[in-house]
């Protein structure tokens, strides 16, 4: 009876110290979790040789990381397979879609946002660290951003860009190469 009164005590402490224990033990839980479901994850892929070399391929490039590869290879195996690029850009939601309404109303394009919201969603932490370590995209993002483009924007051309990378990637089966997503300046020389 007295052990119970104790872990009932413990149960309901509220002190930040308390509060603090309860959340790292959580987060400790969760990371386990999610360690041993990306390992399931990659066993299943290993087992499809198709799955396999759409997952090298994936990690060929800078900014997807294993998990990131998982969550976009999910995503775009469950896609029609006879898309073509513009539609498996429409697909993600990453089209850029007009508002006018008759003659007075002209708003600034934005992407459509009618597609798959977990293939953007697996495209944004990509693109975000392809842009700092990927020197073909970063400059892509900055060309952009040199002629106005909102940060945003940027990034979300990014995040196509990178879509049409993958596409290229998954039909002709090779590794990631920037300078066919966009190629660098040549250095002045003087």
């Amino acid at each position: 009876a007295e052990q119970n009164r104790l872990h009932a005590a413990q149960a309901t402490d509220t002190t930040p110290a308390a509060v603090r224990r309860d959340l790292e033990r959580s987060l400790r839980s969760l990371r386990r979790a999610i360690a041993r479901l990306t390992l399931e994850a990659v066993k299943i892929i290993r087992q499809d040789s198709d799955l396999q070399l759409r997952f090298d391929l994936l990690l060929s490039t800078k900014g997807i990381g294993e998990t990131s590869a998982i969550a976009l290879l999910s995503e775009l195996a469950v896609a029609p397979q006879d898309l073509d690029v513009r539609q498996l850009v429409a697909y993600a939601g990453l089209d850029p879609r007009e508002y006018s309404s008759g003659s007075s109303v002209h708003k600034k394009p934005r992407i459509s946002k009618h597609g798959n919201v977990h293939l953007r969603r697996a495209l944004y932490m990509p693109a975000l660290v392809a842009i700092r370590r990927q020197p073909n995209l970063h400059a892509f993002y900055e060309h952009l951003r040199a002629r106005g483009k909102a940060k945003m924007v940027a990034l979300v051309a990014v995040m196509r860009k990178l879509l049409h990378a993958i596409f290229g990637m998954f039909k002709h089966q090779t590794a990631f190469d920037g300078n066919k997503v966009f190629a660098l300046s040549a250095p002045e020389v003087s």
